[in-house]
């Protein structure tokens, strides 16, 4: 028979109390893909980006996504730098190697938007 002492039973309260919270924490927590993106983003901040405007870059696709602007646009990296490229074909996938002009930065610089100029 287990004790039932009020000492007991409180105890064992706050015991579970702190376990529940360590795995709500630990549930909260946000991934190391997660933590990993905000470092890489924090220290895209930091510096400059290797692309210029109005230049052209060859790059792979690394997805393809919904942009801002409601259309499919082909993500890819320059140097880490990322780079959203719209006006993209239909047989255009996941990686393929295209050729993209740079025509703007986004606020804080940490990617760039581009058109699509040809398949590599």
């Amino acid at each position: 028979m287990l004790p039932s002492s009020p000492a007991v039973i409180g105890a064992a309260a706050v015991v579970a109390l702190l376990v529940l919270l360590v795995l709500v924490r630990r549930l909260r927590a946000p991934s190391s893909d997660a933590r990993e993106s905000k470092r890489a983003h924090d220290a895209a901040q930091e510096r400059e980006p290797p692309v210029e405007i109005g230049e052209t870059y060859e790059f792979g696709v690394t997805e393809l996504t919904e942009h801002h602007s409601g259309e499919e646009v082909a993500v890819g990296k320059v140097e880490g730098f990322v780079v959203f490229t719209e006006d993209i074909p239909r047989d255009v996938g996941k990686g393929d190697v295209i050729r993209a002009k740079v025509l703007s930065f986004n606020e804080g610089r940490t990617s760039a938007d581009a058109t699509f100029v040809t398949k590599a």
